[in-house]
């Protein structure tokens, strides 16, 4: 699981750009239509993002910003980020605790030739 957020894009983009930021994003890419935020009347295109690669959440929304900027005139007029699972991964904590009982082997043996 990665970090899921949506960016909305200030148009409707064509099957050529979309292989282009598909290309570009980290992570997988849903492309869907919509409509501009502040204007109903205005077709877009959002893209909904699972970033499974970047170390960060930031990192995540900075790479998919950088990635839309590979597109000629268009921009990100919207962004929208759900609440994010909080703490490390169980993968994460699990190698966290591996090097901790390795450390703490090591004070032992230490202390034990004191």
């Amino acid at each position: 699981m990665g970090y899921k957020f949506s960016l909305v894009l200030s148009r409707k983009i064509t099957d050529d750009e979309s292989v282009t930021l598909k290309e570009a994003i980290r992570g997988s890419a849903l492309f869907d239509d919509d409509t501009l935020p502040t204007n109903a009347d205005v077709p877009v295109t959002k893209i909904e993002l699972d970033d499974t690669v970047s170390p960060s959440l930031s990192e995540a929304i900075e790479s998919a910003l950088e990635a839309v900027k590979t597109v000629p005139e268009l921009g990100v007029p919207g962004l929208s980020v759900p609440a994010q699972p909080a703490g490390a991964t169980a993968e994460d904590a699990a190698e966290v605790s591996a090097d901790v009982v390795e450390a703490e082997a090591e004070v032992v043996d230490e202390a034990a030739r004191a």
